[in-house]
């Protein structure tokens, strides 16, 4: 059975006459350029820095460097392996959401409005920019094809270096709680958040942008999965039903809709593999997120934390590959890629933003509603802007998949409202 599976995913990387590609005539990739194998070397990369670190924990912990350490690293292997724990009088509790008595209905619709178009704003955007990247050449002409961009690496690293920089700001310009988590701890969150963000960029080469929208809203399910093995969490009969619908709707959209022109099996099961990879890691990353936020830390701090460990495996690992020059080079030669480049990280870092602002003026539930609409939006505006097709089958299970996640945010609500507090299933901490 092992060898059968093996075989599976071995003949889904392989690559096939018009795989995800424009010109169904072009010469198939050389198997360096195969995702399983850029997904091994990026592994790889990853661990030259994740096990060595890992070393360096373990040997200062079993020498209690904690009491016996001295000198100018002190303090630096002190907030990286033990964190520093928080004293009463630094602490700084995170406000709650509270509006001022003379706060007037139309100032909050206004607000409501200003969050609700910044979200939809940026990550719209967002989408369509990922979608143009990973789909389409750059500088073609009559006489020539152009040129596409496929190091999905490179693109995680511009989003992280942004986020990180936006995240740095806001912890210097506002006042943040005292640090106390061990500064390592964040690397796990990082190096899942990295991969399922490869795994999302890479997924568009095989698979359409729909398809992908609707594997993310349906990642709940694996999300509770690994909250059950991670968390040791227990979950409603609800959360049951509506995970149940999700399937549901995802299979009547899946089984329904037609495959892409110029796509294969070969490729739609690579592109199923890498989806399926994305959510897993992703729902590592939120319940380890959740997990951190014990320490309690902002989500600014949060957000730092994670996008610097994720530069710091990037940027590595694309120096071991001799890769992180070439990304530079197809920026010189193509501004469009250099722009859309730009713009896709400040919607990343801007929507971030966006994220905490909404959830902290109208709570969690009003965010949430407004990201779900997002994400329909999303496939619409993909299918007037790339000709996807969706049949009436297709349509009506996309419809399921959005009835059911409302009704779980009502149902969550509802839950609050009788004093019980709902289990999280998802950090908000890294959306993208």
């Amino acid at each position: 059975m092992d060898a059968r599976w093996w075989a599976v995913v071995v003949l889904a990387a392989l690559p096939s006459p018009g795989a995800g590609g424009e010109n169904p005539e072009a010469p198939p990739e050389p198997w360096t350029q195969l995702w399983f194998f850029r997904f091994l070397v990026n592994a790889a990369g990853y661990a030259s820095f994740m096990v060595p670190g890992y070393l360096l924990v373990q040997y200062f912990r079993r020498k209690n460097y904690l009491e016996t350490g001295r000198g100018l690293c002190f303090p630096l292997v002190k907030t990286c392996v033990f964190g520093n724990e928080p004293k009463a009088t630094d602490e700084v509790p995170l406000a709650p959401r509270s509006e001022p008595a003379e706060t007037s209905p139309t100032w909050q619709a206004l607000k409501l409005l200003f969050c609700a178009s910044g979200l939809q704003v940026s990550y719209l955007t967002w989408g369509v920019l990922q979608e143009r990247v990973m789909t389409r050449s750059y500088g073609a002409t009559a006489t020539s094809p152009g040129e596409r961009f496929s190091d999905s690496q490179f693109l995680v690293l511009m989003n992280r270096v942004l986020a990180l920089i936006v995240a740095g700001f806001y912890c210097i310009l506002c006042k943040q709680p005292r640090h106390g988590a061990p500064m390592y701890r964040y690397s796990f969150a990082s190096l899942s958040n990295v991969l399922s963000s490869w795994c999302q960029y890479e997924a568009l080469k095989f698979v359409s942008f729909p398809t992908q929208v609707l594997a993310k809203a349906s990642k709940v399910i694996p999300v509770m999965l690994m909250g059950k093995l991670v968390s040791r969490r227990s979950y409603e009969h609800w959360e049951y039903l509506t995970a149940g619908l999700i399937s549901i709707g995802v299979s009547m959209f899946l089984l329904s809709s037609g495959p892409e022109p110029r796509s294969s099996p070969a490729t739609t099961l690579s592109g199923l593999i890498l989806l399926a990879g994305y959510i897993a890691f992703d729902s590592f990353t939120s319940n380890w997120q959740d997990a951190l936020f014990a320490y309690k830390m902002s989500s600014v701090q949060m957000m730092f934390g994670v996008n610097f460990f994720s530069c710091l495996f990037t940027v590595g690992s694309l120096l071991e590959q001799g890769a992180l020059l070439e990304g530079v080079r197809f920026m010189g030669r193509h501004s469009e890629f250099a722009a859309h480049t730009l713009l896709l990280s400040i919607c990343s870092g801007c929507g971030q933003l966006f994220i905490f602002y909404t959830i902290g003026q109208f709570g969690a539930a009003v965010f949430t509603i407004i990201m779900t609409l997002r994400q329909a939006f999303a496939i619409l505006l993909s299918c007037l802007l790339y000709g996807h097709t969706v049949t009436v089958v297709g349509g009506l299970g996309v419809a399921v998949v959005f009835a059911a996640l409302l009704l779980r945010i009502y149902a969550r609500g509802r839950l609050k409202q009788r004093g019980k507090k709902p289990v999280p299933v998802e950090s908000s901490a890294q959306k993208v």
